[in-house]
């Protein structure tokens, strides 16, 4: 009999459980409290803002929610509402409050804070939202959150794979709606070169421009499919991406790669490598040997012409340099490069690269900026007031850290989505290689 009661009281609970709004937030939040009860949105609601601060955030929020739900909040101040209420005392400057009640919602924060409080109010609608239904039942509950992090981002690469200004879009969206608060826009690369140089209309016109797409597998004997691929962004297109993350609350960081990763750029300016060419944007992935030629001054100018046009464009600290999987092969037997290296009294091409890393971050340093770059920047000494992104495990941003660099940590595994997600590679599309599971 005893079973027989306790298997009834779980069946109770179950079905009450079932039975109650989902809580469903990602990422879960620091402090979750969910009462019995419920409260019924509909379109009798209205969002109300007395500050005045939040009218940018409650337009993206409407929109989101017409994704969802086939009706319109209310116009006129209602009874029932959304209050949002600005708050700059808060610790952190990211948190917020949300709390839902029987009859009306409460977010509190700053703008910020308020932006997340609504798109966890946006997971909670999606989680109970029924399709085509005129309502959504949502748990009556209160939430206290802030970030752990304070860059919280994810990297785009648009060089191996172009993907529209529209696509991107999307992509922002998704990061807000996750609390990202920094977008990594990958724009210049071996395979192509993304942004408009006004100065230099050969990194587009001849840049952007590849013959084809490796077929398969890396490998260097691998095939090309022939299918030219292009695209880059025009300036006004840049201008409107990071107007368009700005409103959501995240940060555009570009990269301009340098010294390595520069064939797409040396194709359409063969006279800033060390050979002078010529060269074509490669159609598979690696590393190549043709890099920049730190010893040839033009080389510094023509980079410090394409980081003025950038810089204006983005608002945000950072400028990420690259930096990483450069091979000296070519500034071994580049005369010029070994020139500099006896003029500046450099032990070798390590010594070389920290001279190119150390050189444009003082240009980007008169600009008002500060550089980030890959964990190989750490090659021959870190730059001084340079931040660092540790990709190839966590040693690179472990000795940054040691001495006093702001690190953002991105070790391959677990933080690359470009390997296998099972171990039966069959199962899934052709990725990079490798397993790192959800």
């Amino acid at each position: 009999m005893k079973s027989f009661t306790f298997c009834l009281a779980l069946t109770a609970i179950t079905a009450y459980l079932s039975a109650q709004p989902l809580v469903n937030i990602i990422p879960e939040p620091v402090y979750v409290k969910v009462q019995s009860g419920s409260l019924v949105l509909n379109s009798s609601y209205s969002i109300e803002d007395n500050s005045n601060t939040f009218t940018g955030e409650i337009a993206i929020f409407k929109e989101q929610v017409k994704e969802l739900l086939p009706f319109s909040f209310s116009e006129a101040k209602s009874k029932k509402k959304i209050q949002l209420l600005l708050n700059l005392t808060l610790e952190h400057p990211e948190a917020y409050f949300l709390t839902i009640y029987k009859n009306g919602i409460v977010i509190e924060g700053s703008q910020a804070g308020v932006f997340y409080g609504l798109q966890s109010l946006l997971q909670l609608i999606s989680a109970n939202a029924k399709k085509n239904s005129i309502s959504v039942e949502l748990p009556l509950v209160s939430i206290e959150d802030h970030p752990g992090y304070a860059w919280r981002g994810m990297h785009l690469d648009v060089c191996r794979h172009f993907f529209t200004k529209e696509e991107v879009k999307k992509y922002l969206d998704y990061l807000a709606l996750h609390k990202l608060n920094t977008f990594h826009w990958h724009l210049t690369e071996d395979q192509g070169w993304r942004i408009e140089i006004k100065k230099y209309p050969l990194l587009t016109s001849i840049g952007s421009k590849r013959s084809g797409t490796i077929v398969g597998p890396y490998s260097t004997t691998a095939l090309s499919d022939n299918i030219p691929h292009e695209g880059f962004y025009t300036q006004e297109d840049i201008r409107e991406v990071v107007t368009y993350a700005s409103a959501r609350h995240i940060t555009v960081v570009p990269e301009i790669e340098m010294p390595g990763h520069a064939l797409a750029a040396l194709s359409a300016y063969p006279e800033f490598s060390c050979t002078g060419g010529p060269f074509t944007p490669a159609f598979t992935w690696g590393v190549f040997d043709d890099v920049f030629c730190a010893g040839n001054d033009a080389t510094f100018s023509f980079l410090q012409d394409v980081l003025a046009e950038v810089i204006p464009l983005f608002p945000g600290k950072y400028i990420h340099i690259g930096g990483d999987e450069c091979p000296k092969t070519r500034w071994k037997t580049c005369t010029k490069c070994q020139q500099r290296m006896k003029d500046e009294n450099l032990k070798d091409e390590h010594d070389l690269q920290s001279y190119f890393i150390k050189r444009m971050e003082s240009f980007i340093n008169s600009k008002g900026k500060q550089i980030i770059g890959w964990d190989e920047i750490l090659e021959g000494g870190l730059a001084p007031n340079a931040s660092v992104m540790s990709w190839q495990g966590t040693m690179g941003g472990i000795a940054a850290a040691r001495l006093q660099h702001n690190v953002v940590m991105s070790p391959g595994q677990p933080c690359y989505f470009d390997h296998y997600q099972v171990k039966e590679k069959e199962k899934e599309p052709l990725a990079f290689g490798g397993f790192n599971s959800l």
